[in-house]
């Protein structure tokens, strides 16, 4: 089961680095074996990466079940509950969701360039009562949905980020919720400090910035996303100002 979530994550984390590579690092990469020779081949890729995630969470869902009717025992109930937390992992990856996000800008840019579409007909952005989801189905049993509001602010996420609990939210609101400053960043943020939605601990250095949902949130709403990039501009501004008066004043011992 381990084997299952690490060999997603590390297909997914190269299949993304190539994607939003700029050109001279894609020719660097190809040059180091660690790229796709066509377009095609990396879009392919990542349809295969989300059909084995999703065919894996299935297949964990089914055989829980009917590890229930059989196993009682302690170590039984031990074994349940890391197979519950791995299957739980594998659906809340951010990669999951940067790959979903993935497949929606490469649709619209295949669409933009009349070229042939073959990713997923189920694969969607959508905002249905003002609520931003992802959402994506591949067989019937099984949809996912990932929900874009930000428990914080209440607002559509902006420069998202997944925590390493799976959560997402903005990134000038985690770092609130760390009490680090946006300079900082959330990799100097403490290892007390919880996940606002489930509590957990340590949660916050590994953090992960969605750059493909970004991009994706950005072409859909570009005006709320620029009102809020302004926002966020001034923000870094005062902080930084802050930060430098604080440090002035601490080299002149006032």
């Amino acid at each position: 089961m381990s084997a299952v979530v690490s060999c997603f994550t590390e297909r997914a984390k190269k299949l993304l680095e190539m994607h939003l590579a700029s050109g001279f690092k894609k020719y660097v990469l190809w040059f180091f074996g660690k790229s796709y020779k066509s377009h095609s081949t990396l879009i392919q890729e990542g349809k295969d990466l989300v059909t084995y995630a999703i065919i894996n969470s299935i297949a964990m869902r089914k055989i829980l079940k009917k590890y229930d009717k059989r196993h009682h025992s302690t170590q039984g109930q031990a074994f349940k509950a890391k197979a519950q937390n791995l299957h739980i992992e594998i659906l809340q990856s951010p990669w999951l969701c940067e790959l979903m996000a993935f497949y929606i800008n490469t649709r619209k840019t295949n669409v933009d360039n009349k070229a042939p579409v073959e990713l997923f007909s189920d694969c969607s952005f959508i905002f249905e009562d003002g609520k931003p989801t992802l959402s994506c189905s591949l067989f019937e049993p099984m949809r996912v949905d990932i929900d874009l509001t930000c428990s914080i602010c209440l607002d559509t996420v902006f420069d998202a980020v997944s925590l390493y609990c799976g959560h997402i939210f903005c990134y000038m609101c985690c770092c609130k919720a760390a009490s680090v400053t946006i300079l900082n960043g959330l990799e100097v943020a403490s290892l007390e400090k919880r996940c606002p939605l489930c509590r957990r601990e340590g949660v916050y250095p590994g953090a992960v910035h969605l750059e493909e949902l970004n991009i994706l949130l950005s072409e859909s709403c570009p005006e709320e996303w620029e009102k809020r990039r302004q926002f966020e501009r001034l923000e870094r501004i005062r902080q930084a100002k802050e930060h430098w008066d604080f440090q002035c004043r601490a080299f002149v011992g006032i």
